[in-house]
């Protein structure tokens, strides 16, 4: 019975002891970390640029070119995952400076492209994919838009649509979708370029994970 009693004050005065108590603490912050890292994706954005260039008036024919600079964030990466998107028929003669598009699946709106990078990728690693595609009968209505999905963590992003000369946008907003806020933009988001066609520019630093982005306008 004595063994007993002084078995479990052992246990009370281990249990009330502040080590003990910051262990706990530890583990549960290790978990967290566990779960984050976990969750951090494949690899992060430093920076994502893209433009849609409208090439006729009527909305027909056109370009859509992004710019992705991405840091990996696992070992042993040997694939890359793009997708589109859009009215009319999209992802024409698709185009990439990295890797090669090995497969094509569509689930909801979205059109995914599986690229092989045919090299293996590190954490740490750094690359860069240049990728194009035409767009037919995508932009037949006087509004139109065009949205970016934020699915990795990242640093910058630039969203431009260029309007051909004859048929300038007379109206210009920003969504963003989940927060459910728009922002009109000014004049000073509009240029006119050299060759009379006309530029619209939009970016931000630190856009926020899954967001959705949408350019909005009326031509």
């Amino acid at each position: 019975m004595a063994d007993t009693n002084n078995f479990i004050r052992w246990v009370t005065i281990t249990l009330s002891l502040p080590w003990f108590e910051i262990a706990g603490k530890m583990w549960k912050i290790g978990r967290k970390v566990m779960r984050g890292l976990a969750n951090e994706g494949v690899y992060e954005v430093l920076d994502y640029e893209s433009t849609l260039e409208l090439h006729d008036r009527g909305g027909k024919k056109a370009t859509f070119k992004k710019r992705k600079k991405v840091r990996y964030l696992q070992d042993n990466i040997i694939a890359y995952q793009d997708h589109g998107w859009g009215d009319g028929k999209i992802l024409i003669n698709y185009r990439t400076s990295r890797g090669k598009a090995v497969d094509r699946y569509r689930a909801g709106y979205k059109t995914y492209i599986l690229l092989s990078l045919r090299e293996v990728k590190n954490r740490g690693n750094i690359d860069e994919f240049n990728i194009a595609w035409d767009i037919r009968n995508g932009f037949l209505t006087e509004d139109g838009y065009w949205s970016t999905d934020i699915t990795n963590q990242t640093r910058r992003i630039k969203i431009n649509v260029i309007f051909p000369k004859s048929r300038p946008p007379s109206r210009l907003t920003i969504e963003e979708n989940n927060r459910q806020r728009t922002h009109i933009l000014n004049k000073d988001a509009q240029k006119r370029l050299p060759d009379g066609r006309w530029r619209v520019t939009w970016e931000t630093n630190k856009p926020r994970l899954y967001e959705v982005y949408i350019l909005r306008w009326i031509w």
